[in-house]
């Protein structure tokens, strides 16, 4: 007896969604790592375009979460409103920055980066599939790859025609930022060696071609990794804490430590004649401690003589430089209140999160600018992805993985 035929219902319009949402996460967590080792732009390029393609894809499927309500928690959210006042903060300090033009186009590309790691988190998806989540380790262990190959063998391995000046610095940063949430994906699928097989790899990248830079925010993140992974609550406030507390008391710092640098280092090493001039510029002008000297002066300053040539070219000094005390203090409580939200999302992913937190900070502490415009579209390429591996966690475990340690149990 012939079966009633049962056909299966295709939708072409679903089926190219997915096919784009598969090519913007393989260009967001592959191309991009890869790439961003011999190629100075490629994250201000490739970025952009990925988004571009989720969006596409969840206007066609509509699988993101409503954008009503998710608009509607974000701007409730404290450390959301202490980042719009920072921006705000930004645009007011036009009206006395000395370097007008410029500061207009740096404060539009850093409305454009926001605004790239919002329409990136409004198009997610409500669920993410493990196999596109997957993606990003491999990319991770592909991009190390990369970076070790020219760190022993020399940049010129790189393809001809790419500008690769200052490449591989940028690429080891971005790979100090994404293997947080990778490490995060394969603990939270109970895949601890491959975790830690990803772990010690990239920290061999850094160590090919060493920088202390990174290899202090690989450290300071694995610190915070640690203590969060031992106590959650310990390892979230302390982050939260020292992170606001330095950005806070930041004009303190070279009273503090510049008679510890000079001790250990030499009272005429670069590191502590720079924090003398961090300290001449608190002392010489302390009423600017309020307004700030308006934005983009850091940067313009020293090219025009406004500032020392070795001035610090650290957030730190930054923040307070061109925004005051409004500025700095906004940004505290916001990098503040991020991290204690960042504490209160699923358990399995907070240490990975106090990770990326630490060594984030750590950077630009330590020698990154305050708008650089590759390091803005790092940071809001690290958010969205974490985003996307708390989003895969709505299911904890395979059924049949599940029913088979129930049977064994029994």
């Amino acid at each position: 007896m012939p079966r009633a035929s049962n056909p299966t219902t295709i939708d072409p319009a679903l089926d190219a969604a997915a096919l784009l949402r598969r090519i913007g996460f393989f260009g967001l967590f592959v191309i991009l790592p890869v790439l961003a080792q011999v190629a100075r732009r490629a994250t201000v390029i490739l970025a952009p375009i990925a988004v571009v393609l989720l969006i596409i894809a969840s206007a066609i499927d509509r699988r993101q979460r409503p954008v009503r309500p998710a608009v509607s928690r974000l701007l409730t959210a404290p450390a959301f409103l202490a980042g719009m006042l920072v921006v705000l903060w930004s645009v007011l300090s036009l009206t006395w920055t000395p370097f007008l033009g410029p500061a207009v186009e740096r404060l539009a590309n850093l409305a454009a980066t926001i605004g790239l790691a919002l329409l990136g988190y409004f198009a997610l998806p409500d669920r993410m599939r493990s196999a596109n989540l997957y993606l990003l380790p491999l990319g991770v262990v592909a991009g190390s790859i990369v970076a070790i190959v020219l760190g022993l063998f020399g940049a010129h391995l790189a393809p001809p025609g790419i500008d690769d000046d200052g490449a591989l610095d940028r690429g080891l940063i971005l790979l100090i930022l994404l293997v947080w949430p990778a490490l995060a994906w394969l603990r939270s699928r109970r895949r601890d060696r491959e975790a830690l097989g990803l772990a010690l790899l990239v920290a061999l990248a850094l160590t090919v071609q060493p920088d202390a830079t990174q290899i202090a925010a690989l450290a300071v993140g694995a610190l915070a990794f640690a203590v969060t992974s031992y106590r959650p609550k310990l390892g979230v406030m302390l982050t939260a804490t020292v992170s606001a507390a330095l950005l806070a008391v930041a004009p303190l710092l070279p009273f503090l430590a510049r008679p510890i640098g000079a001790a250990l280092l030499g009272p005429l090493s670069p590191a502590v004649l720079s924090l003398k001039s961090w300290q001449k510029v608190v002392t010489n002008d302390p009423v600017r401690l309020i307004t700030g000297h308006g934005f983009e002066t850091a940067l313009r300053g020293r090219l025009v003589g406004l500032l020392p040539v070795n001035a610090p070219t650290t957030a730190l000094f930054e923040f307070w430089y061109e925004l005051g005390i409004v500025g700095a203090l906004a940004a505290a409580f916001a990098l503040y209140a991020s991290i204690r939200r960042g504490g209160r999302d699923i358990p399995a992913l907070i240490p990975g999160a106090m990770g990326c937190f630490a060594a984030a900070f750590t950077v630009a502490c330590l020698g990154v600018g305050l708008t650089a415009i590759w390091w803005l579209s790092i940071i809001a390429i690290a958010i969205v992805v974490f985003v996307a591996v708390e989003r895969g966690q709505f299911r904890t475990s395979r059924p049949k993985v599940a029913k088979l340690h129930r049977l064994r149990e029994s």
